[in-house]
């Protein structure tokens, strides 16, 4: 007869998993992706070494699932800001909710961005950027649609958005910035770059 975990065991067995990725998100945080070795989240979540092994095979799949829950949780909180207003209003709450977030966990989402990591890593930032781009792009099109915003491609533009904002953050992120420019220096200049480049022209963004 195959053994079958009683509920208990499940439940003790989900419950560590998710003492890990907190321990290893909190780790991302605070050291990057460097910092986020199987001991160490070991240690943070408080179990032996080879507990971590139980729920993941190497350091890879569990930064793997660490990565997709920080994303998930990101991109909900950039959709949640853009469920309405204008073509503008709901650019800006893009540009103003990524990079604000960023700038506040900047070694979090220097991990996330641009920091050396495995492949099957860096494999999730491509849905990182995408899941950005569609939500943009739903926004452009609907402007377009409206007559707030001249005719374009919407993925494109989108997506160059999503390059170019993300490109902008990496410096001040890394953990070497000498001089870090401050939130109100870095989202409002962002913000206006992005509506000049969708072609907007709404004065209450200017």
């Amino acid at each position: 007869m195959a053994y079958r975990r009683t509920d208990r065991v499940q439940a003790r067995l989900d419950a560590q998993r998710t003492a890990l990725i907190r321990a290893a998100s909190d780790l991302l945080a605070e050291d990057g992706y460097a910092g986020c070795t199987i001991g160490a989240v070991a240690a943070r979540a408080g179990v032996a070494t080879g507990s971590v092994y139980t729920h993941f095979h190497n350091k890879s799949a569990l930064a793997a699932e660490v990565f997709r829950t920080i994303v998930v949780r990101e991109v909900d909180a950039v959709r949640a800001a853009v469920a309405t207003g204008s073509a503008a209003d709901r650019v800006s709450a893009v540009v103003d909710t990524f990079a604000g977030r960023a700038l506040k966990s900047p070694r979090r989402a220097y991990a996330l961005l641009a920091e050396p990591v495995d492949p099957a890593v860096d494999a999730l930032r491509l849905e990182y950027r995408r899941a950005y781009r569609d939500v943009i792009a739903d926004a452009i099109g609907a402007g377009v649609v409206a007559g707030e915003l001249p005719p374009q491609n919407a993925a494109v533009v989108a997506a160059a958005l999503v390059g170019a904002i993300g490109e902008a953050l990496v410096g001040p992120l890394a953990p070497t910035a000498a001089d870090r420019p401050t939130d109100s220096e870095t989202v409002p200049t962002l913000i206006r770059f992005a509506l000049r480049a969708i072609g907007s022209t709404d004065r209450a963004h200017a």
